[in-house]
C-alpha cells in the first residue's frame, strides 16, 4: 500500500487532516441549516477516509521497521 512517502512525510500529512477536521468541526457549530450539515458532514467524512488512508500507511511503514 505504501505510495513511497516516508513516515515524516506521511504525519505531516495527518496533522494537516486533522486541523483540517478540527476546522470543519469548528465551521459545523457555526453554521446552520440542512445544506450545510450535509456539506459538512461530507467534508468530515473525506477527511476521516485520509486520515485513515494515512493512518494505515503510517502502520505499514512501521512494521517495516
Amino acid at each position: 500500500m505504501s505510495n513511497g512517502l516516508s513516515l515524516a512525510e506521511i504525519e505531516r500529512r495527518m496533522a494537516i487532516v486533522r486541523d483540517n477536521i478540527r476546522q470543519l468541526i469548528e465551521q459545523a457549530a457555526a453554521n446552520s441549516g440542512a445544506g450545510d450539515e450535509d456539506r459538512n458532514a461530507d467534508r468530515l467524512a473525506r477527511q476521516q477516509e485520509e486520515l485513515d488512508r494515512l493512518s494505515k500507511q503510517r502502520e505499514e511503514l512501521l512494521k517495516q521497521k
